[in-house]
């Protein structure tokens, strides 16, 4: 590779590392083409991105950056895994490596928080944006059918009481 070529890759990685929301760092060593086919088709689905690069490039990018701490896991052959979303790649990479043995999960960064193994598997266990979203607007809408059902059973009792009375009075 090029110098011009390495600054490059440096320069890329180093915007990477300064915008999203979670890295995380994988030994990968075992994986098939095919495994890691799968594995970056199922990042990309979940809104992720899978990146293996040189460890001494990786260390250089990340310098200045908030995810600094993931260096000390930069050894042997690793991956990157990273989404703006704090949840997607912790999820997929720690079910990725519930099914597959040789992806195996050192640690990675949130922001300024280093995270160990039972970190990421920590905050892979949480729901993501979108399902918190959906909860949200699901308890914000909540309240106002409740209201709507309330404001509406006066007149509905009301008119059941009146069908009730004619009725009596038909009968009578």
């Amino acid at each position: 590779m090029e110098r011009a070529a390495k600054r490059e890759l440096v320069t890329t990685l180093n915007d990477v590392f300064a915008n999203t929301g979670v890295v995380i760092v994988a030994h990968y060593s075992g994986l098939t083409v095919a495994d890691m086919q799968k594995l970056r088709a199922q990042m990309k689905q979940a809104g992720a991105t899978v990146k293996v690069t040189k460890n001494r490039i990786a260390k250089i990018a990340l310098e200045g950056t908030d995810v600094a701490s993931i260096a000390q896991y930069l050894e042997g052959p690793t991956l990157l895994a990273y989404s703006d979303d704090p949840v997607a790649a912790p999820k997929v990479a720690t079910e990725f490596a519930k099914s597959n043995e040789k992806l195996r999960i050192l640690g990675g960064a949130m922001g300024v928080t280093a995270l160990d193994a039972n970190g990421v598997k920590a905050l892979a266990s949480m729901p993501s944006l979108d399902e918190l979203r959906g909860t949200l607007v699901g308890l914000i809408n909540a309240p106002a059918t409740k209201i709507a059902q309330l404001s509406t059973a006066p007149a509905a009792k009301l008119a059941r009481v009146f069908s009730a009375y004619a009725k009596s009075e038909e009968a009578a």
